[in-house]
């Protein structure tokens, strides 16, 4: 060759240093977390584990290798970081309004975490699997959200709002042979749109109150029927025991009386002096006395201390 670069010889070792280089272009190395995609002119062959690997050179033969152990997320209702509140973030309510079950207007804001599950699915049947998450992850919460109503989404159905997006999501996405999986879906920001709240945040103070009315009334409920049962079985309980005192004491008094009238019919004098001389202590036993002497004019009048009745007077002027 002009110049003498070696002739036949050399041009043979700059085709076989070409080729070497060529040849060399089909080793490549899959990373850990990693798949090895291998396509033969375009078409799909199979997949490589971790490791380094042989196959034909470009552009006979063509390697992808996806991460499929990553967890990708993505921010759907704003924009500057998976934290809400963070400095620099923006909200997107194209994406974060949406009509709830009762037909009032919700803004939501929620993450959306997914990777994949079948890589040669996720390279060949969708053309921007990120963008296409995104979209589904969208559609799926506006289907949810509208049917569940506002007052739940904001409180005790957040979780099951999430859960059941979730589980939509995935639906489209295998619907759509995508080869992604949903790992979770999480509402970050769940409010009124910004120009109600303040009346929102009115209406959820007054529904406080009100549980707190009610849930004071409950606790005198449940503190004043115990007390009136109770009260009620001490008045049943005395009058059930002032009942059995007085047929007691009824029995009694008829079985005295029995007694006494077989007394009588046995010894009618004796007992009508015995009966006379009782009601008489009775009687005497209550009075004041005085005792006068009968003899001679019967005007004389006998010294008597009634040291009972002075006792008893004593007591009660002491009380």
């Amino acid at each position: 060759m002009p110049g003498g670069t070696g002739g036949a010889r050399g041009i043979l070792l700059a085709v076989v240093a070409v080729l070497v280089v060529w040849l060399a272009t089909g080793i490549y190395r899959v990373q850990p977390g990693e798949v090895g995609v291998e396509l033969l002119f375009g078409r799909y062959v199979g997949q490589t584990a971790p490791g380094l690997h042989i196959w034909f050179p470009t552009p006979i033969g063509q390697v992808g290798t996806p991460n499929v152990e990553q967890t990708n997320v993505l921010t759907i209702g704003y924009r500057g970081g998976q934290e809400i509140g963070r400095a620099g973030q923006r909200d997107v309510p194209q994406e974060s309004l949406m009509l709830t079950g009762d037909q009032n207007i919700i803004d939501v804001d929620f993450v959306v975490q997914w990777r994949i599950k079948n890589a040669a699915d996720y390279l060949f049947n969708i053309r921007d699997p990120e963008g296409t998450v995104k979209l589904a992850a969208e559609s799926a919460m506006r289907e949810v959200m509208g049917q569940t109503p506002l007052e739940p989404a904001l409180t005790i159905q957040r979780q099951e709002v999430d859960q059941k997006t979730r589980d939509l999501l995935q639906q489209i996405l295998d619907s759509y042979g995508a080869g992604v999986f949903v790992a979770d879906v999480k509402q970050l920001k769940v409010d009124p749109p910004t120009e109600v709240i303040d009346a929102f945040n009115d209406v959820q103070r007054a529904r406080q109150d009100q549980e707190r009315s009610v849930n004071e009334a409950q606790a005198y409920l449940n503190d004043i029927i115990p007390r009136a049962k109770g009260q009620a079985e001490r008045v049943v309980q005395a009058a059930n025991a002032y009942r059995e005192k007085v047929v007691r004491d009824a029995e009694g008094e008829a079985k005295r009386f029995i007694s006494v009238y077989d007394a009588y019919r046995t010894g009618k004098e004796v007992t009508t002096r015995r009966l006379y001389l009782e009601r008489m202590q009775e009687v005497l036993g209550s009075t004041e006395k005085v005792i006068i002497d009968s003899g001679g004019s019967g005007q004389a009048v006998v010294p008597y201390l009634p040291l009972p009745e002075l006792r008893q007077r004593s007591q009660e002027t002491a009380q």
